[in-house]
């Protein structure tokens, strides 16, 4: 199934990453301090530097908002986002199982260890709780949102099942 028309001739002006860290039934979330979406609860992540792939990325946010490293982060999905203000975002996102060090507040983000089954989605952006549960599942997904502002205008999600997460 392809996503709406609109994205086939889309283009991102930024790439990003999304690493979400799982340990002893826990998932690490982070209350992002500064940037696109301060305020709101999410995973460690950013845009990609000049050269760096998505992986690399995705562990080097994760290492500079939490000072922890994710072990074998593993691609989970995609995310496209068209705002309104013109930005087009391109997010790939992993998880991981366990991480080196201990998570430690920074002045990018507040770590926190949440159950997954109880996350604060009030406090997230509005297409997470479309996707995350899915990806909590095991599913590997394609997400497409128009957000104006804070404010999810549509979305569509292309679902495929992984074997565990």
């Amino acid at each position: 199934m392809d996503p709406d028309p609109f994205w086939n001739a889309w283009t991102p002006s930024m790439r990003a990453s999304l690493c979400f860290v799982f340990r002893e039934g826990k998932i690490l979330m982070i209350r992002k301090k500064r940037g696109l979406g301060a305020g709101k609860i999410n995973g460690p992540g950013g845009r990609l530097e000049p050269g760096e792939t998505p992986l690399q990325a995705a562990v080097r946010e994760t290492e500079e908002e939490l000072r922890v490293t994710p072990l074998d982060p593993v691609e989970r999905g995609e995310l496209h986002f068209q705002f309104a203000d013109g930005l087009a975002l391109h997010c790939t996102v992993y998880t991981a199982e366990g991480c080196l060090g201990e998570p430690e507040e920074t002045d990018e983000a507040i770590p926190h260890w949440m159950d997954p089954g109880t996350l604060p989605y009030a406090e997230m952006w509005d297409d997470d709780r479309l996707w995350i549960p899915g990806m909590l599942e095991g599913k590997s997904f394609r997400g497409y949102f128009r957000f104006d502002g804070e404010r999810m205008l549509s979305q569509e999600i292309l679902w495929d099942t992984l074997a565990g997460r």
